[in-house]
């Protein structure tokens, strides 16, 4: 069973002004190193804390690309959270899974006119290879059984629920659409159940 190894104050977002607390794991199920960012003690001081889980994405987290929504996705739970406490579960799965280097080479597909995934496929991998299994390790090694799940993704939600946790709500995210991803967005959409609205 999953438990939670080190827990540590700091402070983040674009500022690095918002205050939060760190935690590492133990005993999940691969050598992954995720890691949970808890606001506002959410885990010990709410019943139905809100939760996203953040599938790491370098190209969109840190270098703010235009390829997709990652980062605005991230910015926006932290904000959030920052007013009304929450858990972030970062997952070390690049690229849904199939890592940067191959992500890399999608994006290249991407540019030649796959949706990215068709990209996936084409470089011999499943749409989607993220396991969801150690979110709800992380969740329950926090003690959090019932809570809002912040997402658009309904895989997330089936992967939370198989696992026997209770998504009492979806929060949506807000629908980033920037110059380079429109067409990212609309696949997720229209491959994998997005729930995203464009104007």
């Amino acid at each position: 069973m999953a438990e939670v190894r080190t827990r540590i104050s700091l402070k983040v977002g674009s500022n690095s002004d918002i205050p939060a607390e760190m935690v590492s794991f133990k005993a999940l199920n691969s050598d992954k190193e995720h890691v949970a960012l808890v606001f506002a003690q959410a885990d010990k001081s709410q019943k139905v804390p809100l939760v996203r889980i953040h599938s790491e994405c370098l190209t969109g987290d840190v270098f703010h690309s235009s390829r997709c929504d990652c980062g605005e996705q991230l910015d926006e739970a932290i904000n959030l959270m920052a007013a009304e406490g929450g858990v972030i579960l970062y997952l070390r799965q690049e690229g849904r899974g199939i890592g940067l280097y191959n992500k890399i080479d999608a994006y290249k597909l991407q540019s030649e006119g796959m949706n990215t995934y068709e990209a996936n496929n084409h470089l011999g991998f499943g749409d989607d290879l993220r396991d969801f299994t150690e979110a709800g390790q992380m969740l329950e090694a926090l003690k959090i059984s019932t809570l809002k799940l912040m997402t658009n993704n309904p895989i997330k939600v089936k992967a939370l629920t198989d696992y026997g946790l209770t998504v009492e709500k979806e929060v949506n995210t807000s629908t980033h659409l920037k110059d380079g991803n429109e067409d990212y967005l609309k696949a997720k959409v229209d491959k994998a159940g997005h729930k995203l609205t464009f104007d």
